[in-house]
Order: structure tokens, then C-alpha cells, then sequence
């Protein structure tokens, strides 16, 4: 887990000078963790596990640490202007990671909304040279996956942190990069995807595996019911085998709905309790309105099966292919609301639309997602989760 010293956190809601009470450094672990499971958003867990070593520790130690992340809605990574987008010098050593960083890098300041936390301003730093030189291959556990001729960065998007892996057997045409695991875990890995191959680099070696792609490009790669699923660019499903040796199987699929696959603007595979989903922007005429099918998998083929609505769970949809969608349960909770699509843009915020099970070909406007591989300082926007919320304990 990665120091939170540079992630500034400023909140009306969260007061951070609790240590200064007394008694208060020396609750156990039991109260503490009753207190974390109550807090509504991101910049409160933040502001607590700040409060003092021994609040930090309790939190670390949390159990259900990953599942805050279906609980309190992702934190939106915007562009930051100009006063904000000024760089400032970074160190890193070793000694916070047991793999190995780049030892210095310069940062740019990027804007963070809490959708749950309208009172409190949230920035982070990214390494000037991420913006400058690679192109965004993706974002996993609180990461952003980058790449440029070969060279490749793992990105920790709160604190600047920066992984180098070994080279990349490819020097051009990165469609996707996905963490089955955080950084510090084991059996970790990292896959990146160009035109023709998955490259599957084991966290913490020193060499890439490399298998071919029948169709084309793997842009997508979720965690569903203990198997990993992949997506590609013509939509076909598979599952993910990291060992013995790397592989893919097609899972066959039919669509059962009125809507063609060729009618989606671009799909997102997206975890939803129980559910793995396909999301997406129906393209009819001036319409924009969300659709949702559902994986049905106790038929041969799968199935797609239209979603009418999605009950008490709320969906986050970044501005980009390759970030990935979240899911949340009980939006009503922070604030949100449930049955409804929260789509990023880079020209406004965000904007929230129901899914209301059919086609409205109403005028509305259309999201502007940003399609571009290399990084757009000004339109670049996503949203992703601290990397210390997927930590499961010590």
C-alpha cells in the first residue's frame, strides 16, 4: 500500500485532527472498523485512515476493505486547469513497494470530484511524462496502465508511483491494459494487449508471455464469479487461463433483443452484483439512452438478455474504452441514485441517465467519449478508486 502523501485532502464533512483527542489513537480495531463500514464516501475513508497511524493500521486491516468499493461511488479524475495543471518535483524509493520504481519523475496536478462529497476538493498527481510521452492503455486497482515503443508505466493515480516492467516484446499498438490484482499481491498480473497478442507480465519478473489473438484486440477484462472474462473489439466473450500457461476460450453467445450488436456506440462489461452486464449508448436517430443486456450463462450458447432495470445498483461509465465501468449498490445511500447510468465527459463533469429498459428516440444529447490512444491532458477523464481500497489486509 502505497503512502498517502500525495493525495491532498481537503473536507468540511471528516474532521482529520481526531488523534488530537485523547483516548482516541487507542480505540481497537473492533469500533474502528464499525466506523469505516458506516462512512458514505471516499473522502471520508480517505480522511480517516489519515487521522493517525493506528487509524491507518485499522483500516489496513479491514476485512471487507474491496467491498467499499460497491458501496460508495468511484472518485471522478478530471482535467485540471491552469493554475492546477502546474508541475512539482517527486521522489520515490524502493522501500514503499516490493517492486521497483522509477526515482524520480515530475507531476501534474489533476482535478478529483467525490460525487458523494460536494463540500470537500480532492486533487492528485500524475507524472508530467505519462502526458507527454505514453499512451493510455487502461486502468486497473487504482492504476493507470501506459505505454509508448515498448516502454511501459503502472501508474498509481493518487500518488504519482510508478512501476517499470520489463520491455515490451511489441514497440506499437496498445489496445488494453488490465491488473488482475494489486500490485503487491503474489500471484499479481499484468496484461496488455495489442492487434495481435495478450502479453502477460507476472508482477515482479522479467520477461513477458506472449499469445496470439485469433480476432483482433482484447480491450476488456473483468473478475466474474472467480474466472476472468474477456472482451473483444468485435464483442466476442472469453475466458481468461493465466496458468499453467496463458489462454483464452470463446464462450459462445446469441443476442436475444430487438437491438443488433452493430448499434452499440462502444460496450462495457461491468460486474453487477451477482450479474455480468454489457453496457452501452443505443445509437438510434437522436437518441442516446443507456441499454443494458445481462450474461446469461445457464444456456448453451450464453445469452444476452436485454436489462429492463437495475433495481438498487447505480453504474459508473468512464470516457474511455479501456477504463473500466464500476458498479454500486444503494446509491440512495450517499446521495445517488439507483437504476441509473453516471457517464464521465471531459466537457462537463458528469451526467446521469435512467435506464428505462427501451429505445426513447426523444432528442438528447450524446456523450462525447474520448477515443484517442495517446493521453489528452484537457479531455481525459475516468473514474477509479484509491489502490489502497483493494487491499484485503496486511
Amino acid at each position: 500500500m502505497q503512502s498517502p502523501s500525495r493525495l491532498s485532502v481537503v473536507s468540511t464533512s471528516v474532521r482529520t485532527d481526531v488523534s488530537e483527542l485523547q483516548g482516541w489513537a487507542d480505540l481497537p480495531d473492533g469500533p474502528l472498523h464499525s466506523i469505516v463500514a458506516l462512512l458514505g464516501s471516499s473522502i471520508d475513508i480517505l480522511a480517516f485512515a489519515a487521522t493517525c497511524h493506528s487509524w491507518r493500521a485499522a483500516f489496513s486491516s479491514y476485512r471487507s476493505t474491496s467491498n467499499l468499493c460497491t458501496l460508495i461511488p468511484p472518485l471522478l479524475i478530471r482535467p485540471a486547469g491552469p493554475i492546477q495543471g502546474s508541475t512539482l518535483p517527486s521522489f520515490f524509493s524502493e522501500k514503499h513497494s516490493s517492486v521497483p520504481f522509477n526515482s524520480r519523475y515530475m507531476l501534474r496536478i489533476r482535478k478529483v470530484i467525490d460525487v458523494a462529497s460536494n463540500n470537500s476538493a480532492l486533487r492528485c498527481q500524475i507524472p508530467q511524462e505519462t502526458f507527454e510521452n505514453m499512451h493510455f492503455a487502461g486502468s486497473s486497482h487504482g492504476h493507470l496502465i501506459c505505454c509508448y515503443r515498448g516502454d511501459c508505466l503502472v501508474v498509481d493515480v493518487f500518488t504519482g508511483a510508478v512501476v517499470s516492467p520489463p520491455r515490451l516484446p511489441f514497440s506499437d499498438g496498445y489496445y488494453g491494459g488490465t491488473l488482475t490484482a494489486p500490485l503487491t499481491y503474489p500471484n499479481s498480473h499484468l496484461l496488455v494487449s495489442t492487434q495481435s497478442s495478450l502479453l502477460d507480465w507476472p508482477v515482479g519478473s522479467d520477461s513477458w508471455e506472449d499469445l496470439q489473438i485469433p480476432y483482433g484486440w482484447i480491450y476488456q477484462i473483468v473478475q466474474f464469479n472467480g474466472q476472468f472474462i474477456a472482451m473483444d473489439h468485435g464483442m466476442r466473450i472469453y475466458t481468461l487461463r493465466l496458468a499453467p500457461r496463458l489462454g483464452l476460450r470463446e464462450i459462445p453467445t446469441k443476442w436475444c433483443s430487438e437491438i443488433e450488436p452493430e448499434s452499440f456506440v462502444q460496450a462495457w462489461l461491468v460486474v453487477c452484483g451477482d450479474d455480468l452486464l454489457m453496457v452501452d449508448h443505443f445509437v438510434h436517430l437522436s437518441s442516446a439512452d443507456p441499454v443494458c443486456h445481462r450474461l446469461d450463462m445457464s444456456t448453451e450458447p450464453a445469452k444476452w438478455v436485454k436489462v429492463k432495470t437495475l433495481d438498487n445498483w447505480a453504474i459508473f461509465v468512464g470516457g474511455d474504452e479501456r477504463s473500466p465501468p464500476f458498479a454500486c449498490a444503494r446509491p440512495e445511500r450517499w446521495g445517488g441514485r439507483s437504476n441509473n447510468l453516471y457517464y464521465a465527459h471531459h466537457s462537463e463533469p458528469w451526467s446521469v441517465h435512467e435506464l428505462r429498459g427501451h429505445v426513447d428516440l426523444s432528442p438528447t444529447s450524446h456523450p462525447n467519449f474520448n477515443w484517442h490512444k495517446r493521453f489528452v491532458p484537457t479531455a481525459m477523464a475516468l473514474w477509479a478508486y484509491p489502490s489502497m481500497f483493494y487491499s484485503d489486509g496486511p
